[in-house]
């Protein structure tokens, strides 16, 4: 059960890999939630094997936690943001595809949920602070903007619990 659970962590991670490439960016929001809501239903199944499982896949399943937790939380985060967005208040715009955008940060989203799952799996959850303090520094000077430090929590929030997810269950199949 353990191999399984790796497998469809992966798949978990797959379903998210076209969200980096250009072509897919401006597919709407209907592919967008159902490769979100895919992804995290074959998230819960990985978790649900894991538990059964008996574990003992050794390093790889280290390895390809991280890889799933740094590429499959991007269209969870960026599906919380698009939730989020309430055009009818007064300071955002109509359009959420016209709204202030801190840039870089697919990549930065990518980097954080590798460190994350890094420092998780090398038992400094300390890291998590320090991780979250250099992208909180980072992005200090844009956080004045309207509606960015939201932006900024809200896909911190869920960046870090969908890295922290495919972290745990790599490690109940290791």
């Amino acid at each position: 059960m353990s191999a399984v659970a790796l497998v469809v962590l992966c798949m978990a991670a797959a379903v998210a890999g076209p969200m980096y490439f250009e072509r897919f960016q401006g597919a709407g929001n209907r592919w967008l939630y159902a490769a979100s809501g895919l992804s995290l239903l074959l998230l819960g199944v990985a978790a649900l094997l894991a538990v059964l499982g008996q574990g003992g896949l050794g390093p790889v399943a280290y390895a390809l936690g991280v890889a799933a937790a740094a590429i499959g939380g991007g269209p969870a985060t960026v599906t919380i943001l698009r939730l989020s967005f309430n055009a009818s208040h007064p300071e955002n715009h109509s359009d959420p595809e016209e709204s202030p955008v801190l840039r870089g940060g697919a990549w930065i989203g990518v980097l954080e949920r590798t460190a994350i799952a890094s420092t998780l799996l090398a038992d400094w959850p300390e890291g998590l602070a320090v991780v979250l303090a250099v992208k909180g520094l980072g992005r200090y000077s844009e956080l004045g903007q309207s509606g960015a430090a939201e932006r900024f929590i809200l896909g911190t929030f869920a960046s870090v619990l969908w890295a922290a997810a495919a972290t745990g269950i790599a490690v109940l199949v290791r």
